[in-house]
Order: structure tokens, then sequence, then C-alpha cells
């Protein structure tokens, strides 16, 4: 199933399977189900009011091809802010809990620009992320990835920063907020190209903002990603990262604590 199918799907019902072929390790990716969750969330929302930000904690692994239950519920709902919490329970057990915040508009005589993209080697130039099957996680053969910073994981290159254009490989109907979150989580954790053979990590939580208003997008446009790492030891891995439209609009802000195994 597609992306945009699986958006379909999940607004169907409050149960939903997640497919084998969207895969990271022994977990469904968590870019996949946060958007699911992030979906829901938002069509809870009344109009008008985006996402301005919105934490995940991911408690433990989304399983593929068991029943999984959405649980969306208002927390608060305030004259320009609705506090809105997502859940994935499957057996019985939270896997994955939400909390957004989605804001409507206020005045302010305050308008800054966001920072503007970084030098990128265009997409032509840069090398990409091959889906090879048992290889390279499941969810490779649904989203593309072309390095413009750093180094691939396991390749042992070392440094701080890591990242480069993406898009999914089947174009979208449109790129939404929804189709953001699931591709920002994409790329592996920054610190996995100090390696030099494959470990395992885990993304423990991931908060993410969304900038509004959103810059105009296309449906194939390729967005650039580019994370640093802030701090690294005692197994855990704290980083930071930046999106940005293709033609250089700041889109959006990620943080991501990451537990390595290695």
């Amino acid at each position: 199933m597609t992306f945009d199918e699986l958006i379909a799907a999940g607004r169907a019902g409050k149960e939903l399977v997640m497919p084998a072929t969207w895969t990271q390790g022994r977990a469904t990716f968590g870019g996949l189900v946060a958007a699911l969750v992030f979906d829901r969330m938002e069509h809870a929302v009344v109009d008008g009011r985006p996402m301005r930000s919105m934490s995940v904690s991911f408690v433990g692994p989304v399983e593929a091809e068991v029943p999984a239950v959405f649980d969306i519920q208002i927390l608060r709902e305030g004259r320009a802010v609705t506090q809105v919490e997502g859940r994935i329970i499957q057996n019985g057990e939270p896997r994955v809990v939400c909390i957004g915040a989605f804001a409507g508009d206020r005045e302010s005589i305050v308008q800054l620009v966001g920072e503007s993209a970084p030098d990128a080697k265009p997409v032509e130039g840069c090398q990409e992320l091959p889906f090879i099957e048992g290889v390279t996680p499941g969810f490779i053969s649904h989203i593309e990835m072309r390095w413009a910073y750093g180094g691939m994981p396991f390749s042992g290159v070392g440094g701080r920063e890591m990242g480069g254009w993406m898009r999914f490989r089947e174009e979208p109907a449109e790129l939404t907020d929804a189709h953001i979150v699931a591709l920002v989580d994409a790329w592996p954790p920054a610190i996995l190209q100090h390696f030099k053979s494959a470990v395992p990590a885990s993304s423990l939580s991931w908060a993410l903002d969304i900038i509004h208003p959103r810059p105009a997008l296309k449906a194939d446009d390729w967005l650039l990603y580019k994370a640093t790492i802030d701090q690294s030891g005692d197994g855990y891995c704290h980083c930071e990262a930046r999106i940005w439209t293709p033609r250089g609009e700041l889109l959006a802000l990620s943080r991501q604590t990451v537990a390595v195994f290695g």
C-alpha cells in the first residue's frame, strides 16, 4: 500500500493493520505511524488551526500485520490553541503516544523569515540510498533519499552532520503536513555514520515543528534535510534537524533522542 492509501484506510476506521512493506527492523517505520496518528489528530481539530508542534514517544514497536487501534482525544480547546493526544494501541498496550498543539494565527508586529537553506549539491549529484530487499529497511521502497551531507550509515566517516534530499518514490496526490511528518523521520540517526558495521538504534522521542504559513509545495518536490548531532554518549544521541523547500524556505524543525546499541 502507498502512503496515500494508508492515510485513506486510517481515516476509514478506528483499527488498521500495518503492511510488512513499511517495516524498519522489527517494527513499522516510525514516520509512518506518527504520520497516521497526526492525520487523525488533525482531522479532530477545527479548521484554521494547523499543527505548530508535536511530540512523539515511541513507547514500543508497532508490529506489522497486527491490528493497531487509534485513540484520539482533545485535551483542551482554547480560543486559539487546541491540544490533542493521539495513541496507537496494540495488543492492549500503548505503542506510540503523540501530543500535538494545533493553533490559529495571532496578530504580531514581529515578522522574521526563517533561516534559508544551506548550500547543497543538486539532487542528481548526490548518492542515493537504494532499496535492497533484506538489506535496507522496507520503507525505503516507498521513500527516496539522496545524501548531500555526511556519510551513509555504518560508513565509519564520523562527523556531526547528515542529510540531503528526500521525497516519496510514488508521487502523492498532494504534499500535506502528514507527508512531511513521514519524510522527516525517514532519515537514519546521524550517529550511525560513526560506526563501521551495523548496530541497532531506536528513537525514544521526537519533537517536530511545522512552519506556518507553510510554504507552497508541489507533490513531486524534493525536500532538503540537514541534521546535526548536539551530543552523544552513554548509548544515547541528541540531534536536531531543519527541513527546507527546494527553493530554500524553512519548512520544519526536528529534534530526536536516539538510543544506540553500540
